[in-house]
């Protein structure tokens, strides 16, 4: 019995040295975790711009001076001389009508002015020799007269029937054909001076007197990217639209090139005075902490730190700031939600600097209004 004992402790203790052994083993055979890889992040450096855009609103280009074209007299259509798009010059005949009418008003206007004058020089012969009262010379000199009046107003109307360009320009619409009977005043097609091109965008009624404080401003073509040039303000409507609540405007483009064509739409860029441009970055950099936006903002050992900013406004991709980072400061733009304090990143950077996302002219990002 007691050999058996010993034996079973024996055999129990050889176990337990065999798992000890086993044990070590296997932690000798285990490697240290490596660290944690630094996450690719990407990121702007924030940088101010002289001119920082306020106001940006959308337009069509069009021509200051607009005319409704449109024959002084009725009548049937039997020429257009001119298509959409077409440049005239002032004096060219566009369309014609037909000139029957007014042809035959002319002749009979004429065979009275002839039969008038007959009349008023026999009456003269006769109050020569005494045979006439004066007031029968008088009656007769009237109705010469009318007679006249009558013959140059049928001649008029005889000029009438052709159709022509009051001044050079660019033929816009055509709403009238051949064949057609128009009524005098009908309009039946619109001409655009080329030289005296504008944008005209309509401002809500809460930013007006912003855009009256700046007036200056920028227009850019969305059809060209690299198309960009001085504005004015030149008009606001004193009445707003009773549908829409804007006013409309008017943008004069300071020396516009043949890039620039009627009907294209544009931007309108209303600049901030020299001197007072302001921060701005996406709205994705954006970080809400604790119910206040915040920025991760990159430190030297590549580090980040959430701080807090103030937002002075909110556009369309972009926030302008009021304060909490400076100039020349590198920023998260880009999952700001997967970041904590203290996390090391890897450096990505954007191409552009960080006044705002770019837009289709290269100039800094817009909001529209």
């Amino acid at each position: 019995m007691r050999l058996n004992l010993a034996f079973r402790g024996s055999t129990r203790r050889r176990l337990l040295a065999l798992v000890a052994v086993l044990a070590l083993l296997s932690g000798c055979g285990r490697q240290t975790a490596p660290p944690e890889a630094a996450r690719p992040v990407l990121t702007q450096v924030v940088g101010e711009t002289s001119g920082d855009e306020v106001l940006t609103y959308s337009g069509e280009v069009r021509s200051r001076y607009e005319t409704a074209l449109a024959f002084r007299i009725p009548g049937k259509i039997t020429a257009r001389l001119v298509d959409t798009g077409a440049m005239v010059r002032a004096g060219q005949v566009l369309a014609r009508i037909d000139p029957a009418d007014t042809a035959l008003s002319a002749a009979a206007t004429s065979a009275q002015l002839d039969l008038a004058a007959a009349d008023l020089q026999r009456f003269r012969n006769l109050r020569e020799r005494n045979f006439v009262s004066e007031a029968a010379l008088d009656a007769k000199e009237t109705t010469f007269k009318a007679a006249r009046v009558q013959n140059d107003l049928a001649r008029n109307q005889s000029s009438y029937t052709d159709l022509k360009a009051d001044q050079p320009g660019v033929v816009g619409l055509i709403s009238a054909e051949v064949g057609q009977v128009v009524a005098a005043g009908q309009t039946v097609m619109r001409l655009a001076r080329a030289d005296t091109l504008e944008v005209a965008i309509a401002i809500p009624e809460v930013r007006m007197p912003e855009v009256h404080a700046l007036g200056a401003a920028e227009v850019s073509l969305w059809a060209d990217a690299q198309a960009s040039y001085a504005g004015t303000l030149r008009e606001v409507s004193p009445i707003a639209d009773p549908v829409t609540r804007t006013y409309a405007a008017r943008v004069s483009i300071r020396d516009p090139d043949s890039r620039v064509l009627l009907g294209m739409t544009a931007k309108v860029r209303f600049l901030r005075p020299d001197g007072k441009a302001r921060l701005t970055v996406p709205l994705t950099a954006i970080f809400q902490h604790d119910g206040r936006p915040a920025l991760w903002v990159v430190n030297a050992d590549q580090s980040v730190v959430l701080r807090p900013v103030s937002v002075a406004s909110y556009r369309e991709g972009t926030a302008v700031l009021a304060g909490g980072v400076e100039a020349g400061e590198r920023v998260v733009v880009a999952g700001v939600h997967k970041l904590t304090n203290g996390d090391r990143i890897a450096v990505i950077s954007q191409a552009k600097s960080l006044t705002a996302p770019p837009s289709e002219s290269g100039q800094p990002g817009t909001s529209k209004q």
